[in-house]
């Protein structure tokens, strides 16, 4: 069967979804419906948004769902109706099996690591802050559990010492595309085998990022210290507590380096030559852009044309 003519509901709501759907639609792919998250409120205004998926879908007339509830009756006959033959799922949350067991060729996810490793929430993050030199794309039958499925097929990704999460993220997107024709095809014209993740090994997992796990570990190496970093940049953001004297303050750190400076106090930070460095366990970093409480994010060398460092001050 030609994959275009397959019968595909698209599920999904963030740009890297919304950039798949795209390619979909402008390549003549028949998009019966599309499901993404109800209109949240954001932003400081919380002024009403809606996902980038939807906009999507209403600038090319698509039909278009976006229930709250993926187990309510009504909504649940309207997809079975449909007769799907094909399901895409894209950065969407949990389905419940009476949704994706309904498409008659399966559905599948793109998930954005070399499965069975990074499965869960932020793949991406978690490659970046293990210093992993690969990542990639896989597409994975779904089950009732998370990332679990049996895997469909997959693409691999080089991440250089340079890529931070907008980087890496950017570029496993331009990947999408070609790995979901690639899936498409093979399961419409039967060419796929379905491979079971082989979890006989320790494998390496991608938590939700919480208050806990985005604070800097400032017992870690250099490297390890910019891996971190680089992992939540641009957002959300590593971030550490500061301490000036009495004054305990959570800072958000967008940018470092590895810096040759020896003899710097465990954790504490200098300025010198209009630069702010910080003392680890085993050497030092240098700061290039943090930013404070209520303030925008800065070069430091831009703070500093104003600010001055107190003696004392240190992070922990």
């Amino acid at each position: 069967m030609n994959p275009k003519a397959l019968k595909i509901a698209f599920f999904g709501t963030p740009e890297f979804a919304a950039h798949q759907l795209h390619f979909l639609i402008t390549e003549g792919y028949t998009i019966t419906v599309v499901i993404t998250a109800p209109d949240r409120p954001a932003g400081r205004g919380k002024a009403i948004q809606s996902s980038a998926v939807k906009k999507i879908a209403l600038a090319h007339q698509l039909p278009l769902e976006q229930p709250e509830n993926l187990k309510a009756e009504e909504f649940v006959k309207k997809y079975i109706d449909l007769e799907i033959d094909c399901a895409i799922v894209v950065a969407f949350r949990m389905l419940p099996k009476v949704i994706w067991g309904a498409a008659r060729l399966g559905t599948f996810n793109l998930h954005a690591s070399l499965l069975p490793n990074y499965r869960g929430a932020a793949p991406i993050q978690w490659a970046l802050r293990n210093q992993e030199t690969e990542t990639g794309l896989s597409t994975f039958l779904i089950d009732e559990h998370i990332d679990t499925g049996a895997i469909l097929r997959q693409t691999k990704c080089t991440i250089t010492p340079k890529d931070n999460a907008a980087a890496l993220h950017d570029r496993l997107m331009e990947l999408g595309p070609k790995l979901i024709a690639e899936t498409l095809e093979g399961l419409a014209e039967s060419k796929i085998t379905p491979l079971i993740q082989d979890t006989s090994i320790p494998l390496k997992e991608a938590p939700k990022l919480t208050k806990e796990n985005m604070r800097i570990d400032l017992n870690q190496s250099p490297s390890g210290f910019c891996a971190m970093v680089r992992s939540l940049d641009p957002y959300p953001g590593a971030y550490a507590l500061l301490k000036d004297g009495d004054k305990e303050i959570s800072i958000k750190i967008y940018e470092v380096q590895e810096s040759s400076k020896q003899n710097i106090k465990k954790h504490a930070l200098i300025e010198e030559d209009g630069k702010v460095y910080l003392g680890l366990n085993q050497g030092s970093v240098e700061i290039i852009k943090w930013q404070f409480p209520a303030k925008k994010a800065v070069l430091v060398k831009d703070f500093l044309n104003g600010h001055r460092l107190n003696q004392g001050v240190e992070l922990f």
